[in-house]
């Protein structure tokens, strides 16, 4: 059976991923070693914490440059919450040098309306504005939940496969080409969760 590998650079919530990915019937293994993760069939990268801390964990363990291998080889590949804001140029986080593996910057909320709390947490509809394999059966009504004081924000208004409304709108999943990623973590989201991590382990990464 293929190996999914779940990346481990520190930056926790490994073990309900796992736990989730191995529900819809992939067999998904926990590491951080390189040379697993260029030979793995899918890859799971996901993530939280801080930008700069989870980077230099990435570095040191040469785990930054076996993603971008990866991904450059076509294998499917699911970023979440700190993965996917860690896979654009930069963060405002600490104004962090990320991976660069989708253009665009990571900014902090700014917020108007004084009821609305910074990190935004709990449950929100996410609207898938494209069509996309991961995105199959998910559409207007449906809510994931989400834990983040920053959001994506990619160059390319193409890459956004859907957005999220708090005070303002803003890219809750963005993807190109193998790799696609969401900004809610699908893990904690129940049903509609599992529903695109099955998604995942049935796509081929390509559109």
């Amino acid at each position: 059976m293929a190996v999914t590998i779940i990346v481990d650079y520190d930056a926790g919530n490994l073990h309900s991923v796992a736990r989730a990915c191995r529900e819809v019937g992939l067999n998904a293994e926990v590491s951080p070693d390189p040379d697993v993760l260029r030979h793995a069939q899918r890859i799971v990268f996901p993530g939280v914490g801080a930008a700069g801390s989870a980077m230099a964990s990435l570095r040191s363990r040469g785990l930054d440059e076996a993603l971008r291998e990866a991904i450059g080889k076509g294998i499917p590949v699911l970023g979440i919450c700190l993965g996917l804001q860690i896979s654009l140029d930069t963060s405002e986080e600490n104004n962090t040098t990320t991976l660069g593996l989708i253009a665009g910057e990571v900014k902090r909320f700014k917020l108007r309306d004084p009821s609305l709390k910074i990190p935004h947490m709990g449950w929100n509809e996410v609207v898938p504005c494209r069509s996309h394999p991961v995105l199959a059966d998910i559409g207007e009504g449906d809510e994931f939940y989400f834990v983040h004081a920053y959001y994506p924000k990619p160059a390319d208004e193409d890459l956004i496969l859907a957005h999220t409304e708090y005070e303002d709108r803003f890219a809750s999943v963005v993807g190109r080409d193998n790799y696609v990623a969401t900004q809610f973590h699908p893990e904690k989201s129940g049903r509609v969760g599992l529903r695109l991590i099955n998604n995942f382990a049935n796509w081929n990464g390509r559109c």
